[in-house]
Parts: structure tokens; sequence; C-alpha cells
């Protein structure tokens, strides 16, 4: 589903940050940089179960609307705009919690 070899980085707004089971969510509002005027993508990222979350430093509150972040995500393979998180940076410039590695490690 995810295509772990190509990462991309992207940056914009926190639409909304949900933390649920069995996985949380951020979606994220990004502008295309080749067209300031055109709408932003909402792009889909997918993370870990809240309990895995917790572990590595997240909290419900670690995002909230209107904050602006920058996430790398492994990409979906069929081009779609969503990914799988690998690294999140807060509106402050530092990374948010840490994300698990993928089979658990």
């Amino acid at each position: 589903m995810f295509d772990t070899d190509k990462q991309v980085t992207l940056v914009g707004v926190v639409k909304e940050f949900q933390w649920s089971n069995p996985h949380c969510w951020i979606q994220l509002l990004v502008p295309d940089p080749n067209d300031p005027k055109a709408p932003p993508v909402e792009w889909g990222v997918e993370m870990g179960a809240p309990i895995q979350l917790v572990r590595h430093g997240w909290k419900p509150g670690s995002l909230k609307p209107g904050d602006k972040i920058t996430v790398v995500i492994n990409p979906l393979r069929d081009g779609q705009p969503a990914g799988q998180i690998v690294s999140a940076i807060g509106p402050d410039g530092r990374p948010i919690g840490a994300v698990p590695e993928a089979n658990g490690k």
C-alpha cells in the first residue's frame, strides 16, 4: 500500500488531528508551490494506534487545527494524496515525538 522506497516531505496546515483506534490520522492542507492561488490539497497521513504513539511521546493535544507543520511520509503507491508518517516537525521547528519504526522494531 505504501511505497517504503520513497519519501515525500509535506509542509502544510493541520486541518484535523484524529486520535482514534485503530490508527491516528493527520489531515494536512498542503498548498501547491507552483500555483499559490490554487486551493490546497488535503493529504491523509496515517499513523499508529494511540498506545503506540503515547509510547513515543505523542499526545492527543500534540497537534491542533491551524498548526503549520512539516511531515515526511512514505506515499501511497497509487499516487493518491496520502501516506504513512515517517517523521514530523511541529510549528515550533522541533520534532514531535518519535515515530515507531515499521514492523514493531
